[in-house]
């Protein structure tokens, strides 16, 4: 046998870490907020261990938390104080996020994010207009043109109240283009956008869609979002994206897809984004409540392999657990 190459030379304590090939920093990571204008405290979100909605006054407070663990970025949602068939809160001026997006500006140094979709702002739950039925079923149909004009208005309100990044999520084709053009015309030339480029039709979004109070009314949305079958799609997608103005390139969910991330990543030279999202949060947790995983090990195990599939950007509801311990 021969042993003149040993790779256990350098698993050694100080080698080891030396000759790591991956790193997964604090700043790799940004925490998802949720902000609630329906109420004036604090709300567990039992599904999402350790995380909650907070009312719009408490906003500054919550980021400034993700703050002080090295974590420098957050994506807000926000669960508005009414809901209509357009969505119309969702671009208000004193709509949930524009209100705190405003606050977080003013009061800290944090780089604010902020979700685009129609879906915790419509009473039907999907992410954009729905076309008109003929019978008396509820159509299951978003109208993709006339729901990019939403975008348009909810992109330029955002921006005019501080985001320093718009994250488009809605998946109706055309979305970053759209938005492009409105940011520009309205002189919001620098304002980046992140595409929510190959976001799949996923089972693992349930505890999100509690914690946005997001959830359709009826129906699916495998309509809009990507089939979980298809990988080459999800190139075609991103291409699109690139061709329109995206200036990051995100894949959700990102445990189940790490081939896409690490698709996309070989594919663009985009700064790369994957959103470990609530189901693979709750999983862990569940499994660690059992006794039958280290939740500290597999929460940093699971990034650092999203990292090395190709990811610059994770986000992930453990960023502020990971990020202190890092």
């Amino acid at each position: 046998m021969d042993l003149t190459r040993r790779p256990r030379r350098l698993r050694q304590d100080g080698l080891r870490e030396l000759v790591s090939e991956t790193t997964l920093e604090a700043s790799d990571l940004i925490a998802p907020v949720f902000v609630d204008a329906t109420t004036d405290e604090r709300v567990p979100i039992e599904s999402m261990p350790s995380h909650e909605r907070v009312p719009v006054d408490q906003a500054v407070a919550r980021v400034e938390e993700v703050l002080a663990t090295g974590v420098e970025s957050v994506l807000l949602f926000g669960v508005p104080e009414s809901k209509d068939a357009e969505g119309s809160r969702a671009w208000a001026e004193d709509g949930v996020v524009q209100r705190a997006t405003r606050a977080i500006d003013a009061g800290t140094d944090a780089t604010v994010i902020t979700d685009l979709c129609l879906c915790e702002y419509t009473d039907h739950g999907h992410c954009g207009v729905l076309e008109e039925s003929a019978d008396e079923e509820p159509s299951l149909t978003v109208h993709n043109d006339e729901t990019l004009a939403r975008y348009r208005a909810v992109a330029r309100s955002q921006a005019a109240a501080g985001a320093d990044v718009i994250a488009p999520s809605g998946m109706m084709d055309g979305q970053v283009g759209a938005i492009r053009a409105e940011l520009d015309a309205a002189g919001f030339e620098e304002t980046p956008i992140m595409a929510y480029a190959a976001k799949y039709e996923s089972s693992f979004y349930g505890p999100f869609r509690d914690a946005a109070d997001g959830a359709p009314a009826f129906g699916d949305r495998r309509h809009y979002q990507m089939n979980p079958a298809n990988a080459d799609e999800a190139l075609r997608e991103v291409d699109l994206d690139v061709e329109q103005g995206a200036d990051v390139l995100m894949v959700k969910p990102a445990l189940p897809y790490l081939d896409v991330v690490q698709a996309v990543d070989d594919r663009v030279d985009h700064p790369v984004a994957a959103y470990n999202v609530s189901g693979e949060y709750a999983m862990l947790h569940a499994a660690a409540e059992k006794g039958w995983l280290d939740l500290d090990g597999v929460a940093h195990e699971s990034l650092l392999s999203i990292k090395r599939a190709g990811a610059d950007l994770i986000l992930t509801y453990f960023a502020e657990d990971v990020a202190e311990r890092l």
